[in-house]
């Protein structure tokens, strides 16, 4: 056997003795699945945690200590850069939109609090530190509405969607971890509010598609504003709002069309003023879409348009992006030509159509989206559905009948778990990358088929997290300087590692 291949039976031994939940898992023919308990860094030694695509191993808590004396596997090793330093990390997270929401409280409230726990308590769960919820519904509800349906802001009020669903799942999680960030994104303005075109301006009764009628400029600014200041007195801050999701798909099942002339004008004239006038200080996002614009000529680096209006720029902080199309080396592009506008990763969804099994799940989404966003500057990694059930809903008709959630819940019990690879990604990222921490260069010994990305963290931590697509395991060391520590990375396996400085 490759030594590189081998992993100590006692460590696996220690890692399933260390397991606090025990589920079935449908991607590995019922397997029992672990997931270990994870504990707080040992000053005196370096916390890892593994998750392996031979679906052995689940984020599974393994502590590693330092090397004593000087490192001389000096071929070998991957030194840390911190005085090299790039974006500064927002968090790392999912979407909690209402049909993920509406499930949880289907949940025994013991068994929630478990979950919700283990993905996002800081200290004793994997951190999952941003959510994204939609504003009014999205192809993720349970049915179609906004917070206005009726004609007219003093008819403004949230739904019980939020009240019942949204709102007490928020407020549990915030409970265990008060730092979670919360951006919101609605699919669709209030109907009252849409035009079939900007020329004829004929009111359009439509969830889908349709335009925002630039007379309702304002109105829809007020919508905003009332929307952050209801989930205010709730308790719940709203970090950011993007301008309106997927602007350029006329055809999800609640949407509108936004080109970013329109988008500019929007922020310029009504948004950004209204935001001030109020003294909301919730970050403003534009595109929220493609890498490749949905191929629309005219709409191509969307987002660089709109800073070209001094005035609108001033009120944005940055754009978004989602990977249904195009490569993120628009990202780069997108930097390099604004690099005093910030970077967010919102949206990628699982499926029939990219979900195969379970190891190239992990390997894939670890790829992309999220080395390949935040090696290219982005300060978030924002996944879809944090839930959805065995019949891959509740979705709404014309959105996506073939998404899976993250975590899959039968709908018989609703206590059956299944947590999907991407799962785990995501918690590779947040129990690491820490909210506030920069990303840090580290260059030498880089096996192929190895990726990394690193952080100093405010917390007096180093976080790394390392992506091995190899069919072997590759041992290699880590030095920051001052410490230095082997590791081997199983063969298609993602591993996180956590140490004080």
């Amino acid at each position: 056997m490759n030594r590189t291949m081998f992993i100590s039976p006692l460590i696996v031994a220690l890692c399933l003795m260390a397991c606090n939940v025990t589920i079935t898992n449908p991607d590995d023919n019922n397997k029992p699945q672990d997931t270990s308990k994870v504990t707080p860094v040992d000053e005196n030694k370096v916390q890892t945690w593994i998750t392996t695509g031979d679906n052995t191993m689940h984020f599974s808590a393994v502590s590693r200590d330092f090397k004593e004396g000087f490192n001389a596997n000096l071929d070998k090793t991957l030194y840390l850069h911190p005085e090299t330093r790039y974006q500064e990390f927002d968090g790392f997270g999912c979407a909690l939109n209402g049909s993920a929401c509406y499930l949880l409280m289907k949940m025994t409230p013991e068994n929630r609090a478990k979950l919700l726990k283990e993905t996002f308590s800081p200290t004793e769960g994997m951190g999952y530190s941003y959510t994204r919820i939609s504003i009014g519904c999205s192809d993720f509800s349970l049915s179609e509405y906004s917070c206005c349906d009726a004609k007219g802001l003093e008819n403004f009020s949230l739904t019980s969607e939020e009240t019942n669903y949204v709102i007490p799942v928020l407020k549990e999680v915030l409970a265990i971890n008060p730092s979670l960030k919360i951006m919101g994104s609605p699919w669709s303005c209030p109907r009252w509010m849409k035009v079939n075109n900007l020329n004829d301006k004929q009111p359009y009764n439509s969830w889908t598609s349709g335009q925002l009628n630039p007379d309702h400029y304002q109105d829809y600014a007020l919508y905003f504003v009332k929307w952050i200041q209801a989930f205010e007195a709730e308790g719940i801050h709203i970090e950011a709002v993007t301008v309106q999701n997927e602007p350029l798909n006329r055809g999800n099942s609640a949407s509108l069309y936004m080109t970013w002339q329109e988008c500019r004008d929007f922020v310029k004239l009504a948004l950004g003023p209204k935001f001030e006038q109020n003294s909301i200080k919730t970050k403003i996002l534009v595109f929220d879409h493609n890498y490749n614009y949905d191929n629309v000529n005219d709409q191509q680096q969307y987002p660089l348009k709109i800073y070209q209006d001094k005035i609108a720029a001033g009120y944005i902080d940055g754009a978004a992006y989602h990977n249904y199309g195009g490569s993120p080396t628009e990202l780069d592009n997108i930097h390099r030509q604004a690099p005093d506008k910030n970077l967010y990763f919102t949206e990628h969804s699982i499926g029939t159509w990219n979900y195969n099994n379970y190891r190239d799940a992990l390997m894939n989404d670890m790829n992309n989206p999220c080395m390949s966003a935040v090696t290219r500057w982005c300060k978030s990694v924002i996944v879809w559905n944090f839930m959805l059930d065995n019949e891959r809903g509740p979705y709404r008709p014309g959105g996506c009948g073939t998404c899976y959630g993250l975590v899959e819940i039968s709908n018989r019990d609703y206590a059956t778990l299944n947590r999907r690879a991407t799962y785990y990604v995501m918690g590779h990222l947040s129990k690491v990358l820490k909210a506030g921490g920069t990303r840090i260069d580290a260059k030498g010994y880089t096996p192929s088929n190895v990726s990394f990305v690193a952080s100093d963290n405010t917390d007096g931590t180093y976080g790394l997290v390392l992506q091995n697509n190899n069919d072997d395991g590759v041992t290699m060391t880590i030095d920051d300087g001052t410490h230095s520590f082997d590791i081997t990375l199983p063969a298609k396996s993602v591993t996180s590692c956590l140490w004080k400085k």
